[in-house]
């Protein structure tokens, strides 16, 4: 397993905060802004009493133990930058200490509208109509938003410093689901905090086309489990000591959408059971940590994070030690329809679905985002997108792919968090990689994943990890928007390439979306319109699977029954150079080559404007 490439411009960017040096191919950068003061911490040193204050509200009573680098990135952690939801004109941006909403009315000229102070990391987000939700874990979290956060525990006795430590109990701690009112969008408001045993990490909001006075939350916690002092029914034991522990499960949120202050867990599915046996721990790891021989295969007792793709009644869980398939027609009791795992997997991170169903894109979030794993001796497997395909609810690993440009010891990198951008004919996802950046991948061959767009500046700092870089790169009505950890908030354009046509990227733009939580994933759908042909088509010659005239008739067909306005003749000229394509189908080249004829020729017959 070779690393990767260092002759790759992105190997030698200039180091900076805000003036790094910067390569691109395949995206334009539209727009930047900083991350709100609130949400900065400007200390350059551990030492610095900002840096131990921080420590001490999440819970760090003795940091002597802990090296004085690491010190840095966990503080700054408190502040960092997490994932996006989108409605209408608006992003909102999930923070650890709370939201930022800003105004993509007009995505080159992005404003901030307002900042919720409201910490607890992670600060994951999603929103439905009038409701934002937000996840937090971190035991500085409170009902009231405070930031005050708790006072630090003692510190443990000699002899104790590695025992497992609980924080004392804290009557107004909150460890769940936030949910707020966001009918005034500068003025959310909470009406809602669902509490849970081992936190939320993450959440995916679950949509029943059935049932349109609820929406589920899927909850991900994968932190320490509370006392039942704190929160009464919660137990951190092994299975075989309290079949109702905390782990190895997740849980389920109801929220009635008319009245969300009544939301409550409606149920706790034991998604890694064993069928046969019952064992609630009935999945493993089948491996340990990569380049540690002496760890041993673990129970997987959590999902990091889970995509819904409720129009095929499935969800792809991401699951520490395992990539599960999740049957959700019912979406409040999610049955585990298979599992996999994979000896150069560390960690299973996040899912995405092609939009066919056909293919699930995992991630590896080796290093857990703290750690450079992209440098050139790291092996290109791990930390990377592993493609699998989906097939009567069953996973086949097809193959792997890795951010092709090495990175320095100071750049944290690994695979994270990305969307499909909606070119039809084509599976194309736009991912982060911290500080890697942004890659663009095309999947459509799951045998043959190629990066076909990339965007990266340099280290934050030359000589130390400071914690960085992209948390998510999402497509979204047009635009690609960055979620910059230490910087702030980033936005791209697509520009044509050699891989990418100018067709193909305003055959994107025509999918428009009122809202969008990449967990909650959408079926993509094209109009019929003529520059979605024209992309077709596009493809059909780069796989040269037409034969050049017959490509050139079509564009100008095309060409002129839209400087017509599809009038009455030209969209008869159109139908009547149907019956060749369709003879063509048998002779495609690839099974996308056929599905691409396929829906071209429904287009030329029935074109809309």
């Amino acid at each position: 397993m070779t690393g990767s490439d260092t002759t790759d411009p992105r190997y030698t960017l200039k180091p900076g905060l805000y003036d790094a040096g910067e390569a691109a191919a395949g995206l334009k950068h539209v727009s930047f802004l900083k991350k709100p003061d609130a949400f900065q911490i400007t200390a350059t040193s551990p030492d610095d009493p900002n840096v131990q204050k921080t420590l001490h509200q999440l819970g760090v009573s003795d940091t002597s133990k802990m090296p004085k680098p690491m010190q840095m990135v966990i503080a700054q952690l408190a502040f960092a930058n997490s994932d996006f939801a989108f409605e209408g004109g608006h992003l909102f941006q999930g923070n650890f200490y709370g939201v930022d909403i800003y105004d993509i009315s007009d995505p080159a000229k992005t404003k901030l509208l307002t900042t919720l102070v409201c910490p607890g990391g992670q600060g994951d987000v999603s929103v439905y109509k009038n409701l934002l939700f937000m996840s937090v874990e971190m035991p500085n979290g409170r009902l009231d938003c405070g930031a005050q956060g708790f006072p630090a525990d003692p510190p443990p006795a000699a002899g104790h410093e590695n025992d497992r430590h609980t924080p004392s109990a804290q009557k107004d701690r909150f460890r769940g689901v936030r949910i707020f009112d966001i009918s005034d969008i500068k003025n959310p408001k909470q009406v809602a905090a669902v509490q849970t045993c081992r936190g939320s990490h993450t959440h995916t909001l679950v949509l029943d086309p059935n049932d349109k006075d609820n929406v589920y939350i899927y909850v991900s916690g994968t932190s320490f489990v509370r006392q039942p002092e704190e929160l009464a029914g919660c137990s951190g034991e092994a299975p075989d000591k309290d079949p109702n522990t905390a782990l190895f499960r997740i849980e389920v949120i109801k929220v009635p959408v008319a009245s969300p202050q009544d939301a409550k867990i409606v149920s706790s599915p034991r998604v890694f059971i064993d069928p046969r046996s019952g064992a609630l721990n009935g999945l493993n790891n089948g491996g340990g940590e990569h380049g540690k021989a002496d760890t041993k295969a673990a129970d997987t007792n959590q999902c990091h994070d889970i995509t819904a793709y409720s129009a095929i009644g499935l969800a792809a869980g991401a699951c520490s030690g395992n990539g599960i398939l999740l049957d959700i027609k019912d979406p409040a009791n999610p049955k585990r329809v298979d599992a996999v795992n994979d000896p150069n997997y560390s960690y299973w991170h996040s899912a995405t679905f092609s939009n066919d169903g056909s293919k699930v894109v995992f991630t590896d979030e080796w290093g857990g985002g703290l750690g450079a794993r992209c440098r050139p001796n790291d092996p290109n497997k791990w930390g990377a997108d592993a493609i699998f395909n989906l097939s009567n609810d069953k996973l086949s690993l097809a193959s792997y792919y890795k951010l092709p440009a090495a990175q320095g010891d100071t750049e944290n990198c690994v695979a994270h968090n990305g969307s499909l951008i909606p070119v039809p004919g084509r599976d194309i996802e736009v991912q982060a990689w911290y500080q890697g950046g942004v890659s663009v991948m095309d999947f459509t061959d799951p045998t043959k994943p190629q990066e076909i767009a990339y965007f990266d500046r340099g280290p934050i700092d030359p000589k130390m990890l400071v914690l960085g870089g992209y948390w998510s790169a999402y497509w979204y009505n047009g635009s690609i928007y960055g979620s910059e950890i230490a910087r702030g908030l980033d936005v791209f354009q697509l520009t044509p390439t050699k891989f990418l046509t100018q067709n193909e990227i305003d055959a994107a733009k025509t999918v428009q979306v009122s809202e969008l939580n990449v967990q909650n994933q959408q079926k993509i759908e094209w109009p019929a319109q003529l520059v979605v042909a024209k992309a077709y088509l596009d493809q059909l010659a780069r796989s040269e699977s037409l034969p050049a005239k017959q490509i050139a008739d079509l564009q100008k067909a095309i060409k002129d029954a839209e400087k017509s306005h599809l009038s009455e003749s030209k969209v008869a000229k159109l139908k009547s150079l149907t019956p060749s394509l369709e003879a063509s189908v048998p002779s495609a080249k690839s099974p996308a080559d056929v599905a691409r004829v396929q829906a071209l020729v429904e287009i030329l017959k029935h074109p809309a404007a």
